[in-house]
C-alpha cells in the first residue's frame, strides 16, 4: 500500500482515516502499564466483538465521555439508570449487554487489582512482563488462558478471539507486519507464528 507520507505501515491501518493512522503508529503494540488504559482497552475490546476497530475507535472520545474517562470505580457502581441512560446515547454502541456487562467487568477488573496490587502486575505476569512477536494469529494459547480466568472471575465480552486483540492492543503481542515500520520481528525466538 502506497502511504502519502511514504512510510509502510500494517495492510489493516487505513490511510484515509487519521485517528486510524495515529492509533496505529503510536499505540498498538506498544507495551501498556497504566491500570485506567488497560481498563478502558479491556472494555472497548468488548465492544468491539462483532464489529471494527475503526468503527470502536472512531466513538472512542464518546465512549470516554459517556463511560466517565472510564474510571473503573465509578463502572464498577452503574446501576440500572445509568445503564439505561448508556443504552440511548448515541456516542457509544448501544447494545444493552455489552453495556450491561460493563459494570459486571469493572467490578472483577477492580478484583484482579485488589489481589495483585495492579491490574498491570496480573496481566504481564503472564508473560513475565515480555513482549510476545507473533503474526497472523486471532486467538493462542495464551489469549485461551487468559479468557479462561476471566470468565471464571465473572468477566463477560472476554472470548479469546476478543482478549487476543486486547492483548495486541495492550503491547502484551506485537503483532505489526513485516515491512510495517514499527515490525521488529522476533527476538529470544519468541515469534510464534508467521
Amino acid at each position: 500500500m502506497e502511504w502519502a507520507d511514504g512510510i509502510r505501515r500494517c495492510g489493516w491501518a487505513n490511510p484515509r482515516n487519521e485517528t486510524y493512522v495515529r492509533y496505529h503508529d503510536s499505540e498498538w503494540g506498544v507495551p501498556e502499564h497504566d491500570d485506567g488504559r488497560l481498563f478502558e482497552l479491556l472494555i472497548l475490546e468488548g465492544f468491539q466483538a462483532g464489529l471494527s476497530w475503526e468503527c470502536i475507535l472512531n466513538r472512542r472520545e464518546g465512549f470516554r465521555a459517556a463511560f466517565d474517562g472510564f474510571d473503573a470505580e465509578t463502572v464498577a457502581g452503574y446501576g440500572a439508570g445509568k445503564l439505561a441512560e448508556l443504552a440511548a446515547d448515541t456516542r457509544i454502541i448501544r447494545n444493552s449487554l455489552k453495556i450491561a456487562a460493563a459494570p459486571q467487568n469493572a467490578r472483577a477488573f477492580l478484583d484482579i487489582r485488589r489481589e495483585y496490587g495492579s491490574f498491570d502486575a496480573w496481566l504481564w505476569g503472564w508473560t513475565r512482563g515480555e513482549v510476545l512477536y507473533e503474526r497472523g494469529l486471532t486467538r493462542s494459547e495464551l489469549s485461551d488462558a487468559v479468557s479462561r480466568e476471566l470468565k471464571r472471575r465473572g468477566m463477560k465480552f472476554v472470548g479469546s478471539t476478543i482478549i487476543y486483540a486486547f492483548l495486541q492492543a495492550a503491547g502484551v503481542i506485537n503483532s505489526h507486519e513485516e515491512g510495517c515500520f514499527l515490525f521488529r520481528g522476533a527476538r529470544d525466538g519468541q515469534i510464534h507464528s508467521l
